[in-house]
């Protein structure tokens, strides 16, 4: 797809987006109050472009986006990012002297203020940020997320207003310990570093271990952490995705959870006109922008071992010639001989991607490391995701397959 063509395809709402070049580089991040709108303004007016910008654009291979729920939110994120990609491109903001910072003090309770400019002091600083108003509003977000003192330490008997909001843990009331604080602030950095994804690993690890040792309380209070940071940070609606991503995360014994799944199959009737298709999902959603079609050109007859093969081989043997991400898990359409053929190509690449494949008759999974399929019940989440994933790769197979056979047709 064209990059004008696919920047039209961009939802009006706010979030950040990432320029990137051949190699798959992030070159430049910015934020939006409106994606599309913004996207397409650095090809659409192209009299009111500036050399910096013409430089950039001619570097432009492909651009990404990530969806927030408000401005405040993409605001971090892009700062966060930003500071985590070191994109050439983002040069405007390096010396940092008239742009407001977030600010954590060296304390065994530290708080968290927005400064500028920034000193030299033993803080943590974060930044810089474009406007004060939206991050003010951002932090209320986190805060409300992860509480933090704001006041200065001093014991007292009653608890502030603060702490009965949710918005403090009560310091100064002693009803926190200076260790689960400072984990606080850890979480609290790693949603400042642009991290939201590592620490919803983390921390449903940690709501694992306490549900484990019975420890249900702290449990609860983790699960609906990790639903309001979802909510900020994966679109409105994150916990059906959330414990899906989780369920299939704990039956598949997978190492992260699967934000980025790709899923092929293969497509032909008698041999003829063979063809092959990778759906991409992230965060349990298909991203129609990144969808791949392959005619299959080094197998004559029917082998869908054969065709598996050289499709994956083709996919990503190339994503990892450009240096580019790969995905959290590969879903295969078929059973255990499928599994090998595709985990024999990703051997020979030297690649270690986490692979299953789904059968349709009885929804059986099939995994290398495990001899006996898998069968999950069919209300379980993790099943329901790996199915809507398989189907849709079937889709995208059969469509391109007609598509191909109605060419055919008319050229006859």
């Amino acid at each position: 797809m064209a990059l004008k063509e696919k920047i039209k395809t961009f939802p009006d709402s706010c979030g950040v987006y990432l320029m990137k070049d051949t190699l798959g580089k992030i070159i430049y991040i910015g934020k939006a109050l409106c994606l599309r709108k913004r996207v397409g303004s650095y090809f659409w007016h192209l009299n009111t472009r500036n050399a910096k910008t013409n430089l950039l654009i001619a570097h432009v291979n492909d651009i990404d986006f990530i969806k927030t729920r408000s401005e405040a939110e993409a605001l971090i994120l892009e700062a966060g990012l930003i500071k985590r990609n070191f994109p050439k491109y983002n040069v405007e903001m390096r010396d940092g002297k008239s742009y407001p910072f977030i600010k954590i003090t060296k304390e065994e309770f530290p708080t968290i203020m927005i400064a500028r400019p920034r000193k030299k002091d033993n803080a943590v600083y974060f930044g810089p940020y474009t406007s004060v108003r939206l991050l003010k509003e951002a932090l209320r977000a986190i805060r409300g997320v992860f509480p933090y003192r704001t006041c200065k330490i001093r014991k007292k008997k009653k608890a502030c207003l603060d702490y009965h909001l949710g918005l403090c843990p009560g310091v100064c009331i002693g009803k926190v310990k200076a260790l689960d604080y400072q984990k606080t602030m850890q979480n609290i950095r790693m949603v400042l570093e642009g991290r939201q994804t590592e620490l919803l690993d983390k921390l449903y690890k940690e709501m694992r271990i306490a549900s484990d040792k019975t420890r249900f309380e702290e449990a609860a209070k983790i699960r609906n952490q990790i639903e309001a940071l979802g909510a900020l940070y994966f679109e409105s609606k994150p916990k059906g995705y959330l414990q899906e991503a989780n369920t299939l995360k704990e039956a598949l014994k997978l190492t992260k959870l699967p934000w980025r799944i790709e899923a092929f199959d293969i497509s032909n009737i008698l041999g003829k006109e063979a063809v092959g298709s990778m759906v991409y999902f992230l965060r349990g959603r298909p991203d129609k922008n990144n969808y791949r079609r392959f005619k299959i050109k080094t197998v004559n007859n029917i082998d869908d071992y054969k065709m598996l093969s050289e499709i994956v081989c083709r996919r990503y043997s190339r994503l990892k010639q450009e240096g580019r991400k790969m995905p959290d898990l590969i879903v295969i359409d078929g059973g255990k001989g499928q599994l090998c053929a595709v985990k024999q190509e990703l051997d020979k690449l030297g690649l270690n991607i986490s692979v299953i494949a789904i059968a349709k008759e009885n929804e059986e999974i099939f995994a290398p490391e495990t001899r006996t399929p898998l069968k999950l019940s069919f209300d379980n989440p993790g099943l329901q995701l790996l199915q809507r994933v398989r189907n849709e790769a079937h889709r995208f197979a059969l469509k391109y397959h007609r598509l191909l056979r109605k060419k055919a047709t008319f050229k006859k």
